[in-house]
């Protein structure tokens, strides 16, 4: 199984998914890979927009790329396809439209048989086994809150370790805290912003300048950098 699960799409001041770019490009190799996208956490814009934003990256690539909304089989698409990427945006609106689709057993299959599988933001969050360490606001009713159970963490996207100023709720980390008062035997990984996680070979890494905060019940906090080994997440 191969996972490349990252934070978030785009730093402050960059152009659309810069800064993944580069580790995109090793992961999928310089071999054309016809690849299959999941827009389907875009809510203010649409689905044609927002392939027509990823195609653009990946075609830089050359991987073509096209949007799992145009095909008339949602079946054969997922099977032909030769990576699969699935776009951030909202989780809830995401989980929704793929348990209507029925596509989770399908791409569940296919990344478990070794199409390798990118995911950012709302799209990393669906590579857990469920939707509870989103950040996003429930706007509609997912129909279950489970999801493609390819790692058995739980990943929090866009982690923050402070309130921004004014701000007087809860932290990111306190939010983390409740949910494993309810869920005490799993692990939360606080994703940072410009981080991303790579599964291969059965070895799970981190990439980028800022380090993972893992949480677990019980246990403080720690902090892991792309030198430490995360193999025991899994």
């Amino acid at each position: 199984m191969r996972l490349l699960l990252i934070s978030n799409s785009t730093m402050p001041g960059e152009p659309y998914l810069s800064y993944p770019m580069p580790e995109i490009e090793k992961f999928l190799g310089n071999q054309p890979l016809k690849t299959l996208f999941i827009p389907f956490a875009a809510v203010t814009f649409s689905f044609d927009t927002y392939e027509t934003k990823v195609k653009e990256r990946f075609a830089a690539l050359n991987h073509p790329l096209t949007s799992i909304h145009h095909a008339k089989d949602y079946a054969k698409a997922v099977n032909e396809a030769e990576a699969i990427v699935v776009g951030g945006g909202n989780t809830w609106q995401l989980v929704r439209m793929m348990n209507d689709s029925g596509l989770f057993p399908l791409i569940r299959e296919r990344v478990m048989a070794g199409v390798p599988f990118i995911g950012w933001s709302a799209g990393a969050n669906v590579a857990c086994p469920t939707l509870r360490t989103t950040n996003d606001m429930p706007i509609i009713d997912p129909k279950g809150f489970d999801c493609l159970n390819l790692v058995p963490f739980q990943i929090n996207p866009h982690y923050l370790d402070k309130n921004p100023e004014g701000h007087g709720g809860e932290t990111r980390e306190q939010r983390i805290e409740e949910f494993l008062e309810i869920n005490p035997e799993t692990y939360v990984v606080g994703l940072r912003e410009g981080t991303m996680l790579r599964m291969e070979a059965g070895e799970l890494r981190l990439i980028g300048e800022r380090p993972v905060r893992i949480f677990k019940k019980g246990l403080v906090p720690v902090e892991l950098s792309e030198k430490d080994k995360l193999n025991f997440l899994l």
